[in-house]
């Protein structure tokens, strides 16, 4: 049985070709078909309903363009796929992901307001999607180390960002499988909050008598803990742990700089919250990483 495909959505915009070119070397990496597929936006007032193209994707000069961009970078065998569907992007592109590895999409595509970091329909994909979701930012985004951010070794490496009160196994399983297939390491990121302060009135706080260090201390322990059967899964893959005080998103802002991939998680579900958030890190870094971020969606909750 074949591996599931990469999903690119193109629309014509260099956004969308940057996103082909990131999902052409993730199928070829993994072994998989290439996918292409062009949502044609049909008036708002008409049915909601999926409607295929012509096969193979043709008489779509969108997809003109997405062949005459790949000719001649497939003749390693990597096998592309070309599909048009009509119908609303928002609510078909979560849908791709149903039966695909991967969703990859540029940050913005045509249409919306330019001054958009991040299109609608890829923060409706990355919140939707039941595969990860791969989000390819414009080139230049500028991006500024955080105090106390430690040196990293050289080479490419894949950054994960691990909550240590609610680590998720998927997020941190497609780091490290991701730096095992590019050859990279892994940087993990864990940040806790400083000074802890307790409230005590409206506007009034103390700070706690408790020491940093020993506060560092302990979230490292819980981190180095959850690392350990990933590590022994992929032997091969070098892995850093950064602990540092402050925001999470602006130290793996900050890790994206020279980063292969950033992967982040979405919330889970919960009882009281049952709609698909992203969460605030998750957004912030998607709007501010300078490198290609996935986001993946949560591990299955247990029975």
């Amino acid at each position: 049985m074949s591996s599931p495909p990469v999903v690119a959505a193109v629309d014509g915009s260099d956004d969308s070709l940057r996103a082909l070119d990131w999902a052409l070397d993730a199928a070829r990496r993994r072994g998989a078909l290439l996918r292409a597929v062009h949502v044609r936006q049909y008036a708002t007032w008409a049915p909601d309903v999926l409607v295929a193209g012509p096969p193979n994707g043709e008489d779509d000069p969108v997809l003109d363009h997405a062949r005459t961009h790949l000719a001649g970078r497939t003749d390693d065998g990597t096998p592309v796929e070309y599909v048009t569907l009509d119908g609303l992007p928002g609510a078909l592109l979560p849908e791709l992901g149903a039966g695909a590895q991967l969703l990859v999409l540029g940050s913005r595509g045509r249409g919306g307001f330019a001054s958009l970091l991040l299109g609608s329909n890829g923060l409706a994909a990355a919140r939707d999607a039941e595969c990860p979701v791969v989000v390819v930012p414009r080139p230049g985004r500028a991006v500024h180390d955080e105090a106390g951010e430690a040196p990293t070794a050289p080479g490419p490496r894949v950054v994960v960002g691990l909550n240590v009160d609610s680590p998720d196994e998927a997020v941190t399983e497609f780091a490290f499988t991701e730096a095992a297939r590019r050859g990279a390491r892994v940087r993990v990121v864990v940040a806790y909050a400083w000074p802890a302060r307790t409230w005590l009135a409206p506007n009034e706080y103390i700070s706690p008598l408790i020491d940093q260090g020993e506060v560092e201390n302990e979230v490292r322990t819980l981190a180095e803990g959850f690392l350990d059967p990933h590590r022994a899964r992929h032997p091969g893959v070098p892995a850093d742990l950064h602990v540092a005080p402050g925001d999470a998103a602006g130290h793996l802002v900050a890790a994206s700089g020279d980063a292969e991939l950033v992967v982040v998680g979405r919330h889970r579900r919960r009882l009281l919250a049952p709609a698909r958030m992203i969460g605030s890190v998750t957004h912030a870094v998607l709007l501010h990483a300078a490198s290609p971020i996935a986001v993946v969606p949560p591990s299955p909750p247990e029975e």
